[in-house]
């Protein structure tokens, strides 16, 4: 999408219905393979991707991570800014062609492949100066396009999106809508899209992939040094509208949005028991050709979509995406915001994750431990389906793996029957030993809100992930705590990493698994430490919890798992 008012004028006509999708018989570009877990890195800078690809994409498992649009773009602060293209040198706020380059290298070596996200619709509205330092109007873009070169429509789409020549040839909010069946055209795009391949791009994601006929799409790839290469289109249904998704699939994987919606539907108005055969039958496009989400940077702006707002509901929509077995998972990775509209905070330079407005979406425990659950479980059909006829369920992926999800508002025990074999596992979303007997159950008790998520690749809790974790050791805090509008939760401690008991330099959790606050914390091997946890009020008004200090020690691997209760 080019800008929030894109993704609102869309939302309006797009409906909730469903329809059936007629069978497609072209050979596609494969999937992204084994790991087909995409991290989307929402407005990061390149440097920053690069050291999450060494630090925890690599590791955790995930098979590509997608970056934000690399080409020079319009100035100013807000996210839209790198949707409205001003030339195709790399050059926008997020790093220049060797950073670019640099953070390729760097993810590759670290086993990740990389997904650009590529704006070829349209070029920026209005006249100025580009990131680059490219000077343009619209319509006049110097040494690369010219009004001959946009499609004569020169209105807006508006809400007009039952007619095809207009959502296809006019333009979308006033941006300069690209003639795609002109060879021209056609031509530079495919020669950007090669410079990024000649980069080491390893996919792209196409973004308004709806706004240009299927057809110009299919002849742009054919133009690439690799016409096979890993395609992802933004393609949004509309019930009624005049373009249909499934149209897109000769080129590639198409994003299935109404999964998104669904998963918003089910966790908000209805039974999670009702996702027993989420997918095609609910009228989705194919499996194997299929993008999901949970959320994405437009829908989780317009509600069109859980976002992470929604506290644990959003963390259980996305422990169920990576455990079913349907399309290949985004998982997106943004920053707070109450201003839909602002951009990313220090312009995109993440200096640590779960500060200054960094979600890390990708790092939360609960959903990187299931990038490797997916990856053990490729392949294995779902298996021992249990629900509670409403908000409780679980299944296995063969005798590969086992979830159980309570999104009920109490805990649930249960005695799971599961298809792996006997023998002692270790809970992922918790950390803790489970032991499965030789009929293939165990019985468990989930607190509300929660997951437990099993895998023949972690038998035991100092091996949680494929391949194994790094080394870092450190603290993981867990605490249920609620809060009044406008508190947050804190814990300091007797540490410099923990802020040596200033009450200013106290770290913030994560409420996304609200009522439970969660912080990892990187600490040296072997380390005892004291810790308690406050609540800071808008106006920074400080409440400590009650009781003795808490104590703990970092194991000589890994990390101490704390599940702790706010003590009034």
């Amino acid at each position: 999408m080019a800008r929030r008012t894109v993704a609102a004028a869309l939302a309006l006509v797009a409906g909730a219905a469903v329809g059936v999708t007629a069978p497609v018989s072209q050979v596609q570009a494969a999937a992204p393979g084994d790991k087909d877990v995409t991290a989307v890195m929402f407005e990061w800078k390149f440097d920053s991707v690069a050291k999450a690809c060494t630090d925890t994409l690599g590791p955790a498992g995930y098979g590509y991570v997608q970056v934000s649009p690399p080409q020079e773009h319009i100035q100013g602060s807000t996210w839209w800014t790198s949707y409205q293209p001003v030339s195709y040198k790399i050059a926008g706020r997020l790093g220049d062609r060797a950073a670019f380059k640099s953070m390729i290298d760097t993810c590759h070596a670290a086993g990740v492949k990389v997904v650009a996200d590529t704006v070829i619709n349209h070029m920026a509205a209005g006249d100025g100066v580009g990131t680059g330092g490219s000077s343009y109007t619209k319509y006049d873009y110097p040494g690369i396009y010219s009004g001959a070169d946009m499609d004569d429509c020169r209105s807006e789409i508006g809400d007009n999106y039952g007619d095809r020549a207009t959502v296809q040839n006019c333009e979308l909010v006033g941006l300069a809508d690209l003639d795609t069946g002109e060879e021209y055209v056609r031509s530079r795009i495919a020669a950007y899209m090669n410079d990024l391949l000649s980069l080491g791009v390893d996919g792209f994601r196409v973004d308004a992939a709806k706004h240009m006929p299927t057809g110009d799409l299919a002849d742009i790839k054919s133009r690439l040094t690799d016409p096979n290469v890993y395609w992802k289109q933004e393609a949004i249904h509309g019930a009624g509208e005049a373009v249909d998704p499934s149209e897109y699939l000769q080129n590639g994987d198409v994003q299935e949005f109404r999964y998104a919606r669904g998963l918003k539907q089910v966790f908000q108005n209805e039974s999670l028991a009702y996702l027993k055969n989420f997918g095609e039958d609910w009228g989705f496009m194919p499996s194997g050709q299929s993008g999901v989400f949970v959320d994405n940077h437009d829908t989780e702006r317009h509600g069109d979509t859980l976002n992470y707002k929604n506290g644990s509901a959003y963390t259980l929509a996305g422990v169920f995406m990576l455990a079913w077995p349907y399309g290949s998972p985004d998982v997106h990775s943004g920053y707070e915001w109450s201003d839909k509209d602002a951009g990313p905070p220090n312009g995109g330079h993440v200096n640590a994750c779960y500060s200054d407005g960094w979600k890390c979406q990708h790092d939360w425990r609960e959903i990187k431990s299931m990038v490797a659950f997916r990856n053990v479980a490729r392949g294995q059909g779902v298996t021992d389906w249990w629900d509670n006829g409403n908000d409780a369920i679980a299944f296995g992926r063969g005798d590969k793996a086992f979830v159980a999800i309570n999104h009920e508002t109490g805990s649930i025990s249960h005695t799971f029957q599961t298809s792996l074999a006997a023998g002692t596992y270790c809970d992922v979303q918790n950390g803790t030993a489970v032991t499965v007997d030789s009929a293939g159950r165990f019985t468990a008790t989930l607190g509300a809100g929660t997951a437990l998520a099993l895998h023949v690749g972690a038998k035991d809790c100092g091996d949680t992930s494929t391949p194994p974790p790094s080394s870092t050791t450190g603290a993981s805090f867990n605490v249920e705590a609620t809060t009044a509008w406008g508190e947050n939760i804190y814990v300091t401690g007797n540490q410099a990493e923990l802020g040596n008991w200033n009450t200013d330099a106290a770290l913030k959790l994560d409420p996304a698994a609200y009522p439970v606050w969660k912080l990892d914390v990187s600490l040296p091997a072997g380390t005892a430490f004291e810790y308690k946890y406050l609540r800071k009020d808008a106006a920074g008004n400080v409440t400590w919890e009650s009781g003795a200090n808490r104590v703990a020690t970092v194991p000589s691997d890994g990390t101490v798992v704390l599940n702790d209760t706010w003590r009034t």
